[in-house]
C-alpha cells in the first residue's frame, strides 16, 4: 500500500486532530501501532510538526469522518492523477559507487554477446556514457586488457526484464531495416523466456558416432546341417581308408 508524504508528521497530525484509532493511523501511515501509541504518549516524534494530509490533497475529509464513525474502516490515500507514472525512471540511470567499477565488465559483455544493441541502449542498461562504450567496443579503453565480460544482470546493474526489452527493441529495429540474420543471431535476439521455449537444435554426429552409424554389409550365415553324423564329427569315409591301403601295397 502507498504511504502518504511525511508519514510520521501525518501520523502526528491525525493523532492530535482526530479520534481515529491507533491501528487506523498506523495502517494509513505505514507504521506500527505501538509507534503511533508512542506519538500519542509523547515518547515518539517529539518536536515533529504535524502535516495536514487533507489540505495537502492526500486524504479526503470524508475518509476521516468514516474512520471516526467506524473503527474497522481503513483510510484510503487520495488518488492523485498527476502522480501516475511518477515511479518510472527518468534521465540516466544512477549507479551506486560500489558498483561503478563493474560497469566496464558489463559493457564488454553486452558488446560481445549483444553487438546489435546500440550505444544508447547499452548506456541506459548500465548507466554509462557513449565515449566509454565506444572505447570498449573499439578496444581502446585504458584497462581493456584487464576487463573480463560479466553479465550486467548478475552484477545487479540492470534487471533481466530490462535487458530482454532492449533486445526485443533491437529485433524490431533490425526487422524494420530488413537485415537478414542467421540462426545464431536470431537466437541471441530473443528474450530469456522465448529462448528457453525454443526446441533444441539438431547436432551433427561426432566422428565416432558417424563411424558407428555406418551401415556395414553383413554376411548371411546359413545354419550348419548336422543331419549327417559323419559331417558332424568330420570323420573320414571308409572308402578313403581303403584307397590309402591300396596305395601302400
Amino acid at each position: 500500500m502507498s504511504k502518504p508524504l511525511m508519514s510520521k508528521a501525518t501520523a502526528v497530525w491525525l493523532v492530535d486532530n482526530t479520534t481515529l484509532t491507533f491501528r487506523q493511523v498506523a495502517d494509513f501511515c505505514g507504521m506500527h501501532e505501538l509507534e503511533v501509541q508512542g506519538i500519542a504518549d509523547g515518547d515518539v516524534a517529539t518536536g515533529v510538526k504535524g502535516f495536514d494530509p487533507v489540505s495537502n490533497n492526500q486524504l479526503d475529509a470524508i475518509e476521516i469522518e468514516r474512520g471516526q464513525k467506524d473503527p474497522m474502516h481503513k483510510l484510503k490515500l487520495k488518488f492523485n492523477q498527476s502522480a501516475v507514472g511518477e515511479e518510472k525512471r527518468r534521465g540516466p540511470r544512477y549507479t551506486p559507487l560500489s558498483k561503478r567499477q563493474d560497469r566496464p565488465a558489463a559493457i564488454l559483455w553486452l558488446v560481445k554477446f549483444h553487438p546489435e544493441l546500440s550505444d544508447g541502449a547499452v548506456g541506459k542498461l548500465v548507466g554509462t556514457t557513449k565515449p566509454t562504450i565506444q572505447a570498449i567496443r573499439e578496444r581502446t579503453h585504458w584497462n581493456i586488457g584487464q576487463i573480463t565480460p560479466i553479465d550486467p544482470v548478475a552484477l545487479g546493474l540492470c534487471r533481466q526484464t530490462e535487458l530482454d526489452a532492449a533486445v526485443q527493441a533491437a529485433v524490431r529495429r533490425k526487422a524494420g531495416e530488413g537485415v537478414v540474420m542467421s540462426d545464431d543471431e536470431r537466437r541471441k535476439l530473443v528474450s530469456t523466456e522465448q529462448s528457453l521455449g525454443m526446441p533444441d537444435e539438431p547436432k551433427m554426429p561426432s566422428g565416432l558416432e558417424a563411424f558407428t552409424r555406418v551401415d556395414k554389409p553383413t554376411r548371411e550365415e546359413k545354419p550348419a546341417d548336422f543331419s549327417d553324423a559323419d559331417s558332424f564329427f568330420n570323420l573320414p569315409h571308409g572308402d578313403d581308408d581303403d584307397d590309402e591301403d591300396d596305395d601302400d601295397l
